[in-house]
């Protein structure tokens, strides 16, 4: 199990996620607001858009062409934006820390 946090606003919850599991998997598992993922993490719908930092980016592979146009459509996509449907949990995220971005 891997420690990640995701922050919104001044909430914060740490969640131990298994490995190959799902970032928005693990956010809906732990109650935390503001990751819906209402198409049920199938790249979509984009209700589980969060930022995972340079130290996120660092480590995670390249996003889809078709997590990227979703990405691409949103107001507040920053250069660390990712759907977290699509990251899968690793050694490399432990004790990554995710803010959620606000929904559009």
């Amino acid at each position: 199990m891997f420690a990640i946090v995701f922050v919104n606003g001044n909430q914060r919850w740490t969640a131990e996620v298994a490995p190959g599991a799902n970032l928005a998997g693990a956010a809906v598992e732990n109650g935390v607001a503001g990751v819906d993922a209402t198409c049920g993490f199938c790249c979509s719908c984009a209700t589980c858009h969060g930022y995972v930092g340079e130290a996120g980016m660092a480590v995670l592979p390249p996003p889809s062409e078709d997590e990227r146009a979703l990405l691409e459509a949103l107001d507040s996509v920053r250069p660390d934006s990712r759907l977290l449907c699509q990251v899968e949990v690793t050694p490399a995220l432990d004790g990554l820390v995710i803010e959620v971005a606000p929904h559009q």
